[in-house]
């Protein structure tokens, strides 16, 4: 596969500029690394002939290849999204927020406040994950950690704006090749686009650039909103999601002490705190195999179906040089996606909105069972990361720019008040078996209703699944077994 370094640099057989084109080799090599490696269409060479960048100085041509190669060089096997790029993206948010490393004593404080919380949480849940071990990060890390799961959870969308914007482009080309163009009028310099060629004959060459390009700019956009997340967040799995790989159980240091500072409340009680809170979901995502691959498959269902505004990425394209990455982002920014979700968008949000509110109920109840003991303010903690949920939470704005999807914790009381009646009914392995299996966890309705879920549960299951399984079970009039009517 031919990468765009490869295509800068002459092979062992190939002269620099031997491709017919009539341009210094330094220049053609990098025309040739934006088109893929394919030779230089003539009408390419000729339009930049025309401008006169057929004598441009060497070694200014060898910085722009770089420059190029850094923006556009997008390998074919990252897909949609780049992720080296993303990554280096976020780093680099996170270092202008004032990123710090996590000192020695940061890490010992975080694995000996891990280890607390599994002590406290033991005597009120058997859900347990096996040798969870603390780790204290900076936001890079957590960027580092995170950023294979967010790529995948955004690829679908990733894709459908990569094709949008090659159709919207194509659009664009095939329209104004077909009649007379004042290019000049449309900020084109004078010169560029030679009389009688049509537009829309160089998107072949174009292509691969724009590819390069839209995964860029994507891969951009998902570096400057995870970076932006990882300045926010607290803890590692703190957005509800198991994006930080297990065993590790992360708390971010720097940003705890900024929470705490703001609460008022001695540094230690918020460590331990969250740390239970932390330590709650990853027991959770480990001892409930079927939740944290729905709760994936959700977001990625609702990327996968969304809608591209491919009218309002035509008109954003057409208002901005499509070569400058920065400029189309900024042009594109809010256009990307139809205001309406479709109904599968709808059904994976709901189905999203309701895993979410699950897992932030259930940890709400067993962190508040497990911390009262030992915590004096556990009430004040508790009200802090509720105003915080309130707010929007840390992941919603990232959400929304990357997905369209707006998450809001409406039913998240809701589902904290259904397991609090689940432990007052049963106790702890009552409000624990509702994880039991998919076909048993309350869904929306039940959110609704947290007492009939309770009743349900208590008379092991829905009433008219109860008797429908004794007509399944009851045998035909008259058969063996059906009153007695059969042989002894």
């Amino acid at each position: 596969m031919t990468t765009p370094d490869d295509a800068l640099t002459p092979g062992p057989d190939e002269e620099p500029g031997d491709g017919g084109s009539g341009l210094p080799p330094e220049l053609e090599r990098v025309l040739r690394g934006l088109t893929g490696g394919a030779p230089i269409d003539p009408r390419l060479a000729e339009m930049v002939q025309s401008m006169g960048l057929g004598d441009v100085d060497p070694q200014m041509v060898a910085a722009v290849a770089q420059q190029v190669q850094a923006m556009l060089a997008a390998p074919e096997e990252d897909g949609p999204i780049a992720l080296a790029l993303a990554t280096d993206i976020a780093r680099k948010a996170v270092a202008a927020q004032g990123d710090t490393l996590a000192s020695a004593r940061d890490r010992s404080q975080a694995a000996e406040a891990v280890d607390v919380a599994g002590l406290w949480l033991d005597p009120v849940t058997d859900l347990s994950a096996p040798a969870l071990h603390g780790v204290a990060w900076s936001a890079a890390e957590w960027v580092e950690a995170t950023m294979p799961v967010w790529a995948e959870l955004v690829e679908p969308v990733a894709a459908g704006v990569g094709t949008a914007i090659g159709t919207a482009m194509r659009s664009q080309l095939a329209r104004l090749g077909d009649e007379e163009v004042d290019w000049t009028a449309l900020g084109v310099p004078e010169g560029l686009v030679p009389p009688g060629v049509n537009p829309a004959q160089m998107m072949g060459q174009l292509e691969p650039m724009m590819r390069r390009m839209s995964s860029s700019m994507f891969s951009l956009q998902v570096g400057q909103g995870v970076g932006a997340l990882a300045g926010e967040v607290l803890t590692g799995c703190e957005v509800s999601l198991p994006i930080v790989p297990q065993p590790t159980v992360a708390l971010l240091p720097s940003a705890v002490a900024a929470f705490a500072e703001g609460l008022e409340i001695d540094l230690a009680q918020v460590r331990l705190y969250l740390a239970v809170r932390e330590v709650a979901r990853a027991r959770l995502f480990a001892a409930v195999p079927w939740l944290g691959p729905q709760l994936l498959a959700a977001v990625r269902d609702y990327a996968r179906d969304i809608s591209i505004d491919t009218d309002s990425i035509e008109q954003a394209l057409g208002s901005v040089d499509p070569t400058d990455i920065e400029r189309v982002q900024e042009a594109l920014q809010d256009r990307l996606f139809h205001p309406e979700p479709s109904r599968a968008q709808q059904a994976a949000l709901a189905r999203l909105e309701t895993l979410l509110a699950l897992v932030e109920g259930w940890v709400d109840v067993v962190t508040v069972r497990a911390s009262t003991p030992h915590l004096p303010q556990v009430e004040a903690l508790g009200e802090a990361v509720r105003r915080r949920r309130a707010s929007g939470g840390p992941a919603e704005r990232t959400f929304e720019g990357l997905v369209g999807l707006q998450l809001r914790p409406r039913r998240l009381r809701d589902a904290a008040n259904l397991f609090s009646a689940l432990e007052a009914e049963g106790g702890p392995a009552a409000r624990d078996a509702a994880w039991a299996h998919p076909d048993v966890a309350p869904g929306p309705g039940d959110l609704d209703d947290p007492l009939g879920y309770v009743e349900r549960s208590r008379s092991g299951g829905d009433p008219m699944d109860a008797e429908l399984a004794a007509l399944l079970d009851e045998p035909p009039h008259g058969a063996p077994g059906a009153g007695g009517a059969g042989p002894a």
